[in-house]
């Protein structure tokens, strides 16, 4: 190859994505999407859109959802930074604090962009393996002691789904001497946030995402929170006009319509809930889930890459990751109700199938 691209960039490995089928009779549960629609509010706005405002660039901070965004939590619009989708921040971060040879640590497995981004600056990606024990996912006690200029932790995990205390996370945040990045990008769906230790501890960043509790994947919107002095910094590094101006309507809409939101994320757990019962109930093995999405240990006698397979033949799309320590499952989006009975069903006849076949 001619072309002068940095050597580390020519060796690294790419994020790779979840399929997009563009057949939308697919039973799609393998990117974590909201199953239901966003607020109405959200057309209502994109509808508002005027010829005059698409002609202009966009807010370059998105005041409008700032403002909203604060008011939702209880903060100042100066904490928060909108972002197009979660990961810009990730990159945003990892490019402020990270330098060539600067290591970015990260709970493995965890969201597996983040080594590509630490890859893209030069950087050492550091994973800090999970304890896995049966259905529980430990993270180490001394975690905060790792040598890295950024630490990477998503809470909920992705692709567990599993949750870190608070106090643990607090903890990490006191003793843990670089960036501390927590990634809600599904906490939504979870009892807890950390919200709550964002003015305490000006090394801590938390990522939102309107993704997956609000229904937007497809306008790629998220944000920020972090003290003023941390978010200043951030903006300098950040593109122009990152959010265009029907991200930043829609976003606005969302996060403004909390009492429909909720409404969703309740019926997103309580199908998570059934989701996880049937599976146990199949010899499935799954971890309690604070997310909007189940990890499924294949029972003894299938295997995760055949049973991905067989599911995706049948027109249902569920995640296999050909990754260390989760060879022998499958992360499973939590869809409406009458997908998750198609794919529970679909699981039965297949087991039935494999009992038959021996």
């Amino acid at each position: 190859m001619n072309v002068p691209i940095r050597k580390h960039i020519t060796l690294m490995q790419g994020y790779t994505p979840g399929e997009q089928p563009a057949d939308v009779a697919v039973v799609k549960l393998n990117t974590n999407e909201n199953p239901y629609p966003p607020s109405p509010r959200v057309l209502s706005a994109i509808n508002a859109i005027t010829v005059e405002q698409l002609r202009r660039y966009p807010s370059p901070d998105a005041r409008d959802f700032r403002r909203a965004a604060a008011e939702v939590h209880h903060i100042d619009p100066e904490m928060i930074m909108p972002t197009n989708g979660g990961d810009e921040l990730l990159a945003l971060v990892v490019r402020a604090c990270a330098g060539e040879n600067a290591r970015v640590a990260y709970l493995d497995p965890g969201y597996s962009l983040y080594p590509v981004l630490a890859n893209m600056q030069a950087a050492v990606p550091v994973p800090v393996p999970y304890d896995i024990s049966a259905q529980e996912w430990r993270v180490p006690n001394d975690i905060w002691k790792i040598d890295a200029a950024v630490l990477l932790i998503v809470n909920p995990n992705a692709p567990s789904g599993t949750l870190i205390s608070l106090s643990a996370l607090e903890d990490i945040a006191h003793r843990f001497s670089g960036l501390l990045l927590i990634d809600e990008a599904y906490v939504d769906f979870a009892p807890t946030s950390a919200l709550g230790l964002v003015p305490r501890f000006p090394n801590l960043i938390l990522l939102r995402s309107m993704s997956k509790g609000y229904g937007l994947a497809g306008m790629r919107f998220g944000y920020g929170i972090a003290q003023a002095p941390l978010i200043a910094e951030l903006y300098k590094i950040r593109d122009s006009y990152p959010c265009d101006v029907i991200s930043i309507a829609a976003a606005t809409a969302a996060i403004g319509d909390q009492a429909y939101a909720k409404a969703v994320w309740q019926k997103v757990i309580q199908q998570r809930q059934w989701m996880t019962n049937q599976l146990v109930k199949l010899g499935f093995g799954v971890p309690e889930s604070h997310s909007n999405f189940v990890l499924a240990q294949v029972p003894i006698g299938m295997d995760a890459a055949t049973l991905y397979q067989q599911l995706k033949s049948r027109d249902i799309l569920v995640r296999y990751f050909n990754l260390p320590r989760l060879t022998d499952k499958l992360r499973i989006t939590i869809g409406t109700q009458q997908q998750n009975e198609v794919l529970v069903q679909t699981l039965i006849e297949i087991k039935k199938g494999l009992q038959h076949a021996r």
